[in-house]
C-alpha cells in the first residue's frame, strides 16, 4: 500500500493563499525550497485540484529555462515534468507533462491508487486534499508554518467528519523563522 502525504505551505493562522490567492507570503528561502525538492524527488505520484494544477503548470514545465533558476529549481522543474500526475477536475478537459485527467469520483481514484504498491503520493490543494482527509486517505501531513498572518482565504484544512489523532514525527526550523512540523496519522 502506498503512503499518501498532504504538505503546503501555510500562514501562521493556516492559509495556503491569503484573499484574491495571493501567495507573496510564502516565497521560500533556498534551504526551504531544497527541502521541498528532496520531498518531492521521493513521491512517485503528485495528484493536483483544478486550480493548483493550473497554478503549478503555468510555470514548472519551463521554470528550468528561466534565466535566474538555481540548480534547485532546474532539478524541481524536471523532476515535476517526470513525476506522474493526476489532475482531478471536471471543468477541464486536457493535461501535459505526464498528467493524466480523472473526472470522475476522486476518493475512488485515490483509495485506488493507494492499495497499489509503490513509491508515495502526494495530495496537494486543500479541496483535494479535504476529500482525502476526510475518507481516512491521508498518512502524513508536511505543513510548513510561515511567521505571517493573513486573516483570510484558502484554509489548509477543511471540515471534517471526525476527529485526526496524529503523532508527531519531526520538527524543523528554517530561514525566516519558516517552522515545518510533520505528523503521521495515528491508526
Amino acid at each position: 500500500m502506498r503512503k499518501l502525504i498532504y504538505g503546503m505551505n501555510l500562514t501562521l493562522d493556516g492559509y495556503i493563499a491569503a484573499p484574491g490567492d495571493d501567495l507573496g507570503w510564502s516565497a521560500p528561502s533556498d534551504e526551504l525550497f531544497q527541502w521541498w525538492l528532496d520531498q518531492e524527488l521521493a513521491i512517485g505520484l503528485l495528484m493536483y485540484g483544478r486550480k493548483l494544477w493550473e497554478e503549478m503548470s503555468s510555470h514548472w514545465p519551463t521554470g528550468d529555462q528561466q534565466p535566474d533558476a538555481t540548480p534547485a529549481q532546474i532539478e524541481f522543474a524536471r523532476n515535476w515534468r517526470d513525476t506522474p500526475k493526476v489532475v482531478f477536475s471536471s471543468t477541464i478537459d486536457k493535461v501535459d507533462w505526464n498528467t493524466r485527467l480523472v473526472t470522475g469520483d476522486a476518493v475512488a481514484e485515490i483509495t485506488r491508487l493507494k492499495a497499489d504498491d509503490g513509491e508515495p503520493m502526494r495530495v496537494a490543494g486543500a479541496t483535494l486534499a479535504g476529500a482525502a482527509m476526510r475518507a481516512g486517505l491521508v498518512d502524513e501531513y508536511e505543513i510548513v508554518t510561515h511567521p505571517v498572518l493573513v486573516g483570510g482565504g484558502k484554509p489548509f484544512f477543511t471540515a471534517l467528519d471526525s476527529w485526526v489523532n496524529l503523532n508527531l514525527v519531526e520538527t524543523r526550523t528554517f530561514a525566516g523563522g519558516v517552522v515545518l512540523t510533520r505528523y503521521e496519522t495515528r491508526r
